[in-house]
């Protein structure tokens, strides 16, 4: 009798299994149809008619399952919120995510239109376009969807929406508040966001912040990341004669504004890559216990090199995740004069560098940028922040304009914080793996005014797949990410606070 109950028990648990995989399946399908629909209308944040059509469909969307949607008007480009009834009793959840993408060049695409998803599959390193039509009977979940956005950021969003369905259906008790904020200009630096989240401060009071953007871990793990880097930006200009000069005149004769910016640039790093600037890494202690965690997390930094191809890295670090914890200082482009195929036989008039520092919450992005122009002044060059005068010119023998761009803070929670460590036991759970968990992301999200004006921590629970190339062409969305993601906010809204 004893052996029949025990049989009977794994009946009925395989067929739940099943049950639940097709029930996922479905899902997933529903899914696909929906972020098509959704990549189909144009994302552009340097278009506001393209956020229009976004956020009408977006506010159809969420109405659709329950939420009392918003419009929230800023100084530029309104937000979109969504909230369901609240209950006093329940904590609350505020998610972040955002609407807007990068532009497109269509003609980079391996598709006619980027707002039109293709499917793919790959065989043997080769793209093979494949029909949607094969997806009604099975989903093969290593096929993608190429398309703007379906990864960064409105794949998560429908990953979101798909999950309330899923908790419906299984007549789920959420117990928590949930509150959406899907930002329209993130991929513009989020400039009013400051100022929104300060006016509008009571309807996003929460008790602690997701924030569903960018990839997991490469390793393909569940990933939990405690922080990210800010940024900012530096605009640099040296000048030579004031126009382009033959070099066959005035080669060895007038300066070389080529020359004098390379000389410059090199007085900031060591060989090694190390800044040299001083008081540029002040502040920045990390104690055994957090070289521990940074340690724990699984790089390859010899595939990182191979995929990269460079032989040796650069020592601000002495390992990848190291690095992460220290302000960067990137040359992220160059010019002066001609190249390639126009290169002229010239003195150029003017060379342009500019830079951008990643941010962590012990440097302040204004006080480095002064003591980078402090640097530039030590050099011999007069600073000023316009296009030189003719007097200016012939006063000084070094000249540099300088423009800087906004500052956009770094944060980081503390790793020990209760509801990241909510969050790290719910995805062990429910995935049936080790979180990774990272203490700082190299890359910058602007969601720094949500903490400083909330002062509630914050956590990056990443969805889409390391390989998505994301603000480029071809961006893609693994269909087993979808799944995935789907399953996370299954599990994270439907499993109580301890």
């Amino acid at each position: 009798m004893k052996r029949i109950y025990i049989l009977l028990l794994l009946l009925i648990s395989i067929i739940t299994s099943a049950q639940d995989s097709t029930q996922m399946k479905s899902q997933v399908r529903h899914s696909i149809d929906e972020l098509i629909d959704f990549v189909k209308i144009p994302n552009d944040a340097l278009n506001a008619d393209d956020i229009d059509a976004n956020l009408i469909w977006l506010r159809n969307k969420f109405n659709e399952r329950g939420f009392n949607t918003s419009i929230l008007e800023t100084e530029n480009l309104p937000l979109f919120f969504a909230a369901l009834p609240m209950d006093d009793s329940k904590p609350t959840i505020l998610f972040y995510m955002h609407l807007d993408g990068q532009s497109v060049d269509a003609s980079k695409w391996d598709q006619p239109d980027p707002y039109e998803t293709v499917l793919k599959s790959n065989a043997g390193g080769e793209w093979k376009n494949e029909s949607f039509d094969d997806l009604d009977d099975d989903i093969n979940y290593e096929w993608r969807l190429f398309g703007r956005s379906t990864s960064d950021d409105k794949g998560p969003i429908i990953m979101f929406l798909n999950a309330m369905d899923l908790l419906k259906k299984d007549n789920i008790d959420i117990p928590f508040n949930i509150k959406v904020i899907l930002d329209s200009e993130e991929e513009k630096s989020s400039a009013p966001l400051p100022n929104a989240v300060k006016k509008y401060l009571e309807l996003l009071k929460s008790d602690f912040l997701v924030i569903n953007d960018g990839p997991v871990h490469v390793s393909g793990k569940p990933t939990v990341i405690y922080g990210c880097r800010g940024i900012t930006t530096l605009s640099l200009t040296t000048y030579g004669p004031v126009k382009p000069q033959h070099s066959g005149h005035y080669g060895n004769y007038a300066p070389n504004p080529g020359f004098q910016l390379a000389h410059m640039l090199a007085t900031m790093k060591d060989k090694e890559g190390r800044v040299l600037i001083p008081g540029y890494y002040d502040g920045i202690i990390l104690d055994d216990a957090t070289s521990a965690v940074l340690r724990s997390v699984p790089d390859d930094e010899k595939t990182i090199a191979k995929n990269l191809q460079f032989k040796t890295a650069e020592k601000v670090g002495s390992y990848y995740q190291e690095a992460l914890q220290y302000p960067s200082l990137n040359i992220r482009g160059m010019g002066s004069g001609w190249i390639g195929e126009q290169a002229r036989t010239i003195v150029p008039a003017t060379a342009t560098a500019e830079l951008d520092l990643r941010l962590v919450p012990e440097s302040d992005g204004s006080r480095l940028k002064s003591l980078i122009k402090k640097h530039i002044e030590n050099e011999g060059y007069f600073i000023t922040g316009i296009v030189p005068t003719q007097e200016q010119r012939m006063e000084h023998d070094k000249i540099i304009t300088v423009m800087e761009g906004p500052v956009t803070d770094a944060f980081r929670t503390d790793l020990n914080n209760p509801y990241g460590n909510f969050l790290v036991s719910t995805l062990e759970d429910k995935m049936k793996e080790e979180v990774v968990q990272i203490r700082i992301m190299g890359g910058t999200v602007p969601i720094a005014p949500f903490i400083n004006e909330l002062k509630i921590p914050a956590f990056i629970v990443p969805m889409v797949n390391p390989d998505n190339n994301q603000h480029s062409p071809n961006e893609n969305l693994k269909i087993r990410q979808i799944a995935y993601g789907i399953e996370v906010f299954y599990a994270l809204l439907s499993t109580k606070l301890n």
